[in-house]
C-alpha cells in the first residue's frame, strides 16, 4: 500500500514513533462514532477549495480572500489553528483538519456550528484525543498516518496543512487554493504548540509532500500566500487575479 511506503520514509525523516502512532490510532478508533468519511465528498467534489495553513501570512491572506468574496464562493478547509483566524471573520469552515494542538475552544466551537472536524491521531496527541474528542458533538471523522482501521482513515500527509491538501485532493475538487502556507522560518501565531527544533524540519517535509501531490494530481492548485517560499508546481497568483480565474 502507498501509505506504508511513505510512512516508513517519514518515520526516518521525522523520527516518528511507530508504536505510539499505532496506539493513538486504536484509541481514536474507539472514541469516534460510526460515520462515513465519504460524506465529505458532497462538500468538496467539483468545487473550489481553499486550504488555510497557519503560517504568518494567514491573517493577511484571509483579509484579501474575504475582500474579494472568495471565502463565500469556496469550500473553506482550516488546518487546525487556522480555524480561529477564520472564526474572527465570522467564517465557520466547512472542514477543520486537526491534531488538536491549535486553539481547542475555537476547534470545539466550530464543530458545534456545523464544521466537519477531521481529527488526526499520532503518538504525540493521545492526551488531547482522550480529553477533546468527547467534547465534539458535531460531525467527527478520524485519520492517521499509521495503518488505517475501520473508523480511522489515511489519505496521506503528516501535519495539518499537507493532510488538509491531501484530503481535499482525494475528493476531486475543481481547484485547490493554498493560503497561509509560508513554509518559511517564521512560525505563525495560530500554529499552537510546537517543538521549535522539529517544526522547521516538519515544514520542509510538508512542503515536499504538497509538491509531490501537485506533480501527480489532475487538480490545478493555486497559492495566494502573501509571503514565504515558492511551492513547486503550485501556481502563485494574486487574489484579485484568482477571483477572475476560478
Amino acid at each position: 500500500m502507498r501509505w506504508s511506503h511513505r510512512y516508513l520514509e517519514a518515520v526516518r525523516a521525522l523520527d516518528l514513533d511507530v508504536t505510539g502512532d499505532r496506539r493513538a490510532t486504536q484509541i481514536l478508533d474507539r472514541l469516534v462514532p460510526e460515520s462515513d468519511i465519504n460524506d465529505l465528498r458532497s462538500i468538496i467534489e467539483g468545487r473550489n477549495v481553499i486550504v488555510y495553513g497557519c503560517g504568518p501570512s494567514l491573517e493577511n491572506d484571509v483579509n484579501k480572500l474575504w475582500g474579494a468574496g472568495l471565502c463565500g464562493r469556496c469550500v473553506n478547509v482550516a488546518a487546525d489553528g487556522a480555524v480561529k483566524a477564520l472564526m474572527t471573520y465570522g467564517i465557520v469552515p466547512h472542514i477543520n483538519v486537526t491534531d488538536l494542538d491549535g486553539d481547542i475552544e475555537a476547534i470545539v466551537a466550530a464543530n458545534g456550528y456545523g464544521c466537519a472536524t477531521v481529527v488526526h491521531a499520532h503518538a504525540g496527541n493521545i492526551r488531547e484525543l482522550v480529553t477533546v474528542v468527547p467534547r465534539l458533538g458535531g460531525r467527527i471523522y478520524a485519520t492517521t498516518q499509521s495503518e488505517p482501521t475501520g473508523k480511522v482513515y489515511n489519505f496521506g500527509g503528516y501535519s495539518d496543512g499537507d493532510r488538509a491538501v491531501y484530503l481535499a485532493e482525494h475528493y476531486k475538487p475543481k481547484h485547490i487554493i493554498l493560503a497561509g502556507m509560508d513554509f518559511g522560518s517564521v512560525i505563525g501565531v495560530f500554529s499552537g504548540r510546537y517543538d521549535p527544533i522539529r517544526k522547521p524540519r516538519r515544514l520542509r517535509h510538508d512542503k515536499l509532500m504538497i509538491e509531490e501531490l501537485a506533480a501527480r494530481s489532475r487538480v490545478t492548485m493555486y497559492n495566494v500566500t502573501s509571503s514565504g517560499e515558492n511551492i513547486r508546481r503550485v501556481h502563485h497568483i494574486a487574489v484579485d487575479r484568482l477571483a477572475h480565474a476560478v
